[in-house]
């Protein structure tokens, strides 16, 4: 079953390969969205995909970024299917 989500990620993610390291990790999964900076110095990740493709992702971008992330929020959304890869805005 597709879902959706959207994820803050707080911490020292900024400047520091936080975006093109999700990229890069996009690609091992079958996962689709949007990552960008936010001005309170956050990162929105919108992501849709398959539960188990989107947690294996989750679990990946934040080993690879072990120390960075002090909290991440995570809000359920449905799946629209408004994704045709997996993006960097800004």
């Amino acid at each position: 079953m597709l879902r959706g989500a959207e994820i803050l990620f707080s911490g020292r993610v900024q400047g520091v390969g936080f975006r093109y390291t999700a990229k890069q990790l996009s690609r091992r999964f079958s996962v689709w969205g949007t990552i960008e900076n936010l001005p309170d110095r956050r990162v929105r990740l919108l992501i849709e995909g398959e539960f188990s493709e989107i947690e294996g992702f989750l679990e990946a971008l934040l080993e690879n970024n072990h120390g960075t992330v002090v909290d991440t929020e995570r809000i359920g959304k449905p799946y629209r299917g408004e994704f045709s890869g997996f993006e960097i805005i800004g």
